[in-house]
């Protein structure tokens, strides 16, 4: 795709369309095709989508209008897309958030929900699970999972978790979990289990 058209289409991104009245959307994220293929992906199921690359564009245009739904990238390069949640919060209380990450962790999912996101979704994300999730009952449970976390990844998670809390200090992590250090440094340096 040359660039022209990527910023033309980014521009169209960007526009109201018929019908999205009351489902007005902001979408952050710094990856620009799939910020694109997202916003493209939900005008056709009717949203209104404004799209932002990085939070300061983000607190701009969420300065000037109201949006009834956000899905915001957790890092970006100019911040936290938790940065934005409580402008969108205080433009629209009844904003429903969700967070995305290709960094998922429990300690940053627990950290969205306390800032209010409604849910946190791990990248890549289909636009029907975005969706579904954005229009969810906020008053029903949510629906299991497809495929849950192996206990391996929960293990896995609640070490990350402590480590986090932890201020990332690994001898004190260590200490709290009643672990040797040098076991904890190995389970810290190999990749996430599925």
């Amino acid at each position: 795709m040359r660039k022209d058209d990527e910023k033309n289409m980014e521009r169209g991104s960007e526009r109201s369309i018929t019908g999205g009245e009351g489902r007005r959307l902001l979408i952050l994220d710094d990856d620009a095709p799939l910020r694109l293929r997202l916003a493209k992906a939900m005008e056709k199921r009717g949203f209104a989508v404004s799209t932002a690359e990085s939070v300061s564009e983000a607190l701009k245009i969420v300065s000037s209008q109201s949006h009834d739904y956000a899905v915001l990238d957790l890092r970006l390069e100019d911040g936290s897309g938790l940065d934005v949640v409580t402008a969108l919060h205080d433009s629209n209380p009844d904003t429903r958030i969700v967070m995305l990450t290709g960094f998922g962790n429990i300690a940053t999912a627990v950290s969205a929900v306390k800032a209010g996101a409604i849910d946190y979704l791990p990248k890549p994300v289909d636009a029907d699970v975005i969706e579904k999730t954005l229009l969810a009952d906020p008053d029903s449970p949510p629906t299991p999972p497809d495929q849950p976390m192996s206990a391996n990844r929960v293990r896995w998670e609640h070490i990350l978790r402590v480590f986090e809390q932890c201020d990332r200090n690994v001898s004190e992590t260590a200490r709290r979990l009643n672990m040797h250090r040098r076991t904890l440094q190995r389970i810290l340096n190999k990749h996430a289990p599925k």
